[in-house]
């Protein structure tokens, strides 16, 4: 026989993962506290119901057999010396007060509608031994609970009242025992967030650190602290920080000294130049020459912006007014729409070239050029669009390499010589922003400029 096939329901696979916690604090916290409060609640469960309920059981019918015997003897012996030598016994050592109500109800007004589930204990076993209906009530405030039962008798009969304390009754340890779990778990969790919270504030400060440095801010240095692993992870970005700036620091001096160097060269080749008499080779080396002295240029430029500046708040907005008007002045038709808060930090002549870079280049490939600077996400775009020809899509990362012209798809642009998109790249990823290429709406090339505003570095590498 073939049994039918069952289809369970599929959970989303990245349901658990939306439901957690995304920081490393509360991440730790969980797998600390989660798995102690399931275990305590398991503990509370069971002793609960194996040790406080049956103990409050066994309470119950040691009580209800006191009342049992009680009701037996007055009914063997129903008369008033009996009821005293009872009431006696039942004071002392039995710790019950009994009262004979005769011609009384047997059901009393309760303080409460429904009372403790354990209470079923009492009357069940109470009403299997008299073979009688019977009333209870614990709902009262106080330190006794109340039984009636109906009794017999030749003398006197009615209603007989019996009060008992409720340590007699309940097992007291049940709800201080919930107490101290929960005592147990708020200090657990106390002690949890301060140990964990001093030991993730080392990795955010480390953070921090590495996020700074990745936008070119000096973080300056910072007492290695935490865990084993975080200190090593501390000084190992502190060495790793220094190697880069010696990097730095050696790139910038060779650039700056072969360019400074091959300067008095081409100042001699281009006097000599102007010497010789005009001729179609004469002005082909010219034009070799200025091109090379253009390249110096922008090494030195370069050299000079994105290393000898510290980072200040700046107005992208009044920036990218700025650097309109100064391409305004070739003839370019541009305009700039800005507005509301666009202060970030950022090294003011390095993101003016890596601007004036992608304004320049989009002037000299289109007639109109549209430059929007907005605030979205934690970073500050400036977008700049032409209506020039364009460029595929599958070229626009070869448009970032060094000296790379794409001549085969845009217009040739004389004055430049390749290095306009990779410096603006390189200077927005110092700042750990990022340039991208798309399709512009106006029909041209769109470049944004990415930066970000660096009020929380873990969220703003998040968004971008």
């Amino acid at each position: 026989m073939r049994w039918p096939a069952v289809r369970l329901p599929k959970l989303r696979s990245g349901l658990l993962r939306d439901l957690m916690p995304k920081g490393l604090y509360w991440r730790t916290l969980l797998i600390i506290l989660a798995p102690a409060a399931l275990l305590q609640t398991i503990v509370t469960m069971v002793f609960l119901d194996d040790h406080w309920q049956a103990t409050s059981k066994r309470m119950s019918q040691a009580v209800a057999a006191d009342i049992t015997l009680i009701i037996q003897l007055y009914e063997a012996n129903p008369t008033s010396e009996n009821f005293a030598a009872l009431t006696r016994l039942a004071r002392a050592p039995l710790r019950l007060e009994i009262a004979l109500e005769p011609g009384g109800a047997l059901e009393k007004t309760r303080c409460a509608t429904a009372g403790a589930t354990i209470d079923r204990y009492l009357t069940t076993a109470l009403a299997e031994d008299l073979g009688r209906a019977v009333w209870y009530d614990s709902t009262c405030p106080g330190l006794q609970v109340e039984v009636r039962a109906p009794v017999r008798g030749a003398e006197q009969g009615g209603i007989l009242s019996v009060k008992a304390f409720r340590d007699r009754v309940q097992a007291r340890s049940g709800p201080l025992f919930v107490l101290w779990i929960l005592g147990a778990t708020v200090l657990l969790a106390v002690v949890s967030i301060v140990f964990i919270r001093n030991q993730v504030r080392p990795i955010e400060t480390l953070a921090d650190a590495m996020a700074r440095f990745g936008r070119g801010e000096d973080a300056g240095l910072f007492k290695a602290r935490g865990a084993r692993e975080v200190r090593q992870a501390t000084l190992a970005f502190f060495d790793m920080r220094a190697r880069i700036r010696r990097h730095i620091d050696q790139r910038s001096q060779i650039l700056a000294g072969v360019s400074h160097d091959l300067r008095t060269p081409v100042t001699r080749l281009k006097l000599q130049f102007a010497l010789m008499a005009p001729s179609p080779d004469i002005e082909a080396a010219k034009r070799d020459l200025s091109e090379m002295e253009a390249t110096l240029d922008e090494y030195l430029a370069f050299a000079r912006g994105a290393l000898a500046e510290d980072p200040i708040q700046i107005d992208l907005g009044a920036l990218a007014h700025a650097v309109a008007a100064d391409a305004a002045r070739s003839g370019a038709t541009i305009t700039v729409d800005s507005g509301g808060d666009l202060i970030a930090p950022a090294r003011p002549g390095a993101v003016r070239r890596a601007l004036t870079n992608l304004v320049d280049n989009a002037a000299s490939h289109g007639e109109r050029v549209s430059i929007q600077v907005q605030r979205a996400f934690g970073v500050i775009q400036i977008i700049v669009d032409d209506d020039g020809p364009g460029i595929p899509e599958d070229l626009y990362e070869d448009a970032f390499r060094p000296f790379s012209r794409l001549d085969e798809t845009r217009t040739r642009n004389t004055k430049g010589v390749g290095l306009g998109l990779a410096i603006a790249r390189d200077v927005a990823r110092s700042h750990g922003g990022d340039v991208a290429l798309a399709k512009s709406p106006i029909g041209g090339l769109r470049a944004t400029l990415r930066l970000p505003v660096a009020m929380d570095p873990l969220k703003t590498e998040e968004k971008m």
